[in-house]
């Protein structure tokens, strides 16, 4: 039996081998075929298998390769894994599983290596409808790149082979005698699940299979029978015949980045991302893969190839799933949009559902991979709970949270009443606590890192005798931040307090005051709003320093230029910033 739920297995003869193939999803949907590396058999892929042939979704096949999990190993070894005997393999299969319609070919690492193969030679043309690729680059494409720095050496050059020299040690092991077999059927294969575990944060779950050991003993001589000869004799026709997506995990311990500099010589249809993650991402990124691999094949057979996301730090946030409270106008909608332009998965979260569901619906034309509205009031811990275990199991792990959700209130210490305080410090304080040990658990639990936004607020370090309950809560926030910052740094996890000043938003019309009539405070509210358009400061730029702020890790970010000189002025004139305070507010 398969450890993939809802699998069927089938056998399939080719090369003197047997070859176990598994499928899920419908026969009558376009077929994904998942090819695993090394040292790992098809289970590598389960996580992504599942999410790719949900509900509506794909036909998708996984084949142990000869040698590996469930299939048989060729006799001998030594000439058995060359890559025209993979090609047969890869063509008995998709023969077997799509003989009148061409698949969808998905590799990672050396199921990379392989499928670059099938996608460049001229006997598959036809056969294959798309290739994404990660981790794993042609060994053609690789000669290429070594010899042209060989004969232009520039001291960048040589750096770079360097690099990649220093990052393949692990293949001039692998090509010695006998040593690798020892090492994988005694210690290294008895540890090797918690080197994954530790160093590369790959959770457990039936990953790697008892037969690891077996499978990387045979594994070797997918390196033996190949890369020598390709690296030295590289082909010059290896052109893909089908676009190309490339997703390059940017912390790979195995692969440089550069190897892939020059792929559009070789690839005219090539579709570019990035993933802040190490080597095993079928593992550690199952949704963000599933979700690329989905839209590239759609895009693909509706003949429309949708281009990636161009936006700023579309290769920073393409593909990622964010999070953003208070989406439905001001702040909370810039961001989603901004997010939305770099290409992330959002999830707009607001009490208004027709507000949410708004922005939902804008971003998507923006490059959003995809988006969602979820109405929810970040005040309610229980509605926040159901939110949190929604969004994990329909949309995954969240990579970026924004709390951004917020009310305003001003008006004298005394004019405050219980319930004033109590409304205050639910949205602002608590919707962001909920928001970090709802989601933060879900990110820390992962293990792969990620990254949390409270937006607090200038009034946060900048005291005002107008703003007792809300300066108070902001003050909360920013100090919750640095908190959390703390614990959660030996995680990856960072965490940035976003403190605008004045920006021009709707939080002016909704704002409450306190201690004046109903006209007095509709008075109030169209002053304070008009004060703010006058202010002129837009919400896209609080969201462009959100975004920046994530790319940098930062700590605390004052918006603003008057954030910034409150800020200052906290740090080195407090005496100053307190007699600021005293001032009362012309509204």
């Amino acid at each position: 039996m398969t450890s993939l739920n809802g699998a069927r297995e089938r056998r399939v003869r080719t090369g003197g081998v047997e070859l176990c193939v598994a499928e899920l999803g419908d026969p009558r949907q376009p077929t994904v075929v998942l090819v695993h590396g090394y040292p790992d058999s098809k289970e590598v892929w389960s996580e992504v298998a599942e999410r790719l042939a949900g509900p509506g979704g794909l036909h998708v096949v996984l084949y142990d390769v000869r040698g590996h999990g469930r299939s048989t190993a060729p006799r001998p070894l030594r000439g058995g894994f060359t890559l025209e005997k993979l090609t047969d393999d890869f063509l008995a299969v998709a023969d077997a599983v799509s003989p009148d319609r061409p698949v969808h070919l998905v590799g990672h690492d050396w199921g990379s290596v392989q499928a670059w193969e099938f996608v460049t030679i001229e006997r598959t043309r036809g056969r294959i409808a798309s290739f994404t690729s990660m981790s794993g680059p042609s060994l053609d494409h690789f000669g290429h790149w070594i010899n042209s720095r060989l004969k232009r050496p520039t001291p960048r050059r040589v750096g770079q082979l360097l690099g990649q020299g220093a990052k393949s040690w692990y293949v001039y092991l692998l090509h010695t005698p006998v040593l690798p077999e020892l090492a994988w059927r005694g210690p290294l294969g008895r540890s090797w699940p918690k080197i994954l575990q530790r160093v590369e944060k790959v959770p457990g779950g039936g990953y790697p299979t008892p037969s690891l050991p077996r499978d990387a003993a045979h594994g070797a001589w997918l390196y033996r029978d190949n890369v020598r000869t390709r690296l030295r004799s590289p082909r010059t026709d290896a052109h893909a015949h089908a676009p190309v997506q490339l997703i390059t995990p940017v912390e790979d311990a195995f692969l440089s980045e550069r190897l892939y500099d020059d792929l559009e010589r070789w690839v005219p249809r090539l579709v570019r991302r990035t993933l802040p993650a190490k080597h095993w991402i079928p593992r550690t990124r199952p949704d963000q893969l599933a979700a690329w691999i989905t839209d590239f094949v759609t895009a693909t057979e509706s003949g429309r190839p949708r281009p990636a996301a161009t936006g700023k730090y579309a290769d920073r946030f393409a593909g990622q799933l964010v999070l953003v409270t208070g989406a439905g106008s001001g702040i909370g909608r810039a961001t989603t949009f901004a997010f939305a332009e770099a290409g992330a998965r959002v999830v707009a979260v607001d009490r208004d559902a027709e507000a949410a569901a708004r922005t939902a619906e804008l971003a998507r034309p923006l490059g959003a991979s995809a988006a969602w509205a979820e109405a929810v009031d970040v005040s309610d811990g229980q509605a926040m709970e159901k939110l949190a275990e929604k969004v994990a199991t329909e949309y995954g792990v969240v990579d970026v949270l924004v709390n951004n959700a917020g009310i305003g209130l001003s008006g004298s210490f005394f004019d405050h009443t219980v319930e004033d305080w109590k409304n205050v410090l639910d949205v602002n304080l608590w919707g962001v606590i909920h928001g970090c040990r709802l989601f933060g658990r879900q990110m820390a639990e992962r293990g792969q890192g990620g990254h949390v936004v409270n937006v607090a607020s200038a009034a946060a370090y900048q005291p005002s005798r107008a703003l007792p309950a809300y300066s108070t809560s902001k003050a909360a926030v920013l100090m919750l931040s640095e908190c959390l910052r703390a614990e959660l740094a030996g995680q990856g996890i960072g965490v940035t307090a976003v403190c605008p000043g004045f920006v021009d938003t709707g939080i002016t019309s909704t704002a409450r005051f306190t201690g004046v009539d109903a006209e007095e405070e509709r008075r109030r509210r169209r002053r304070a709003a008009r004060l703010y358009g006058l202010r002129g400061y837009p919400p896209e730029k609080v969201a462009d320093a959100i975004l920046r702020a994530v790319v940098r890790d930062e700590a605390m970010v004052p918006v603003t230029p008057e954030a910034r000189l409150f800020h200052a002025m906290s740090r080195f004139t407090p005496r100053a910033l307190r007699r600021l305070a005293r001032v009362r507010p012309r509204l």
